[in-house]
């Protein structure tokens, strides 16, 4: 019988819904899609309300949903 993955192996794409992971972070918690990724880094946009936001951030700190 085939076990689910884990969280932790989803791979992170452009396109992937993603939640920050770093306490530190005042985006702790967000959720965000993915545009795009270069080298160790993803530029995630959040969307809330009336408001947007492109950050880019390690992709050691996103976890996919």
């Amino acid at each position: 019988m085939l076990q689910p993955k884990a969280m932790a192996d989803l791979p992170i794409l452009p396109g992937s819904t993603v939640v920050v992971r770093d306490a530190r972070s005042i985006y702790n918690g967000y959720k965000g899609f993915v545009q795009r990724i270069s080298g160790q880094r993803a530029a995630v946009l959040f969307e809330g309300g009336n408001w947007d936001k492109l950050i880019t951030m390690p992709l050691k700190l996103l976890e996919a949903v």
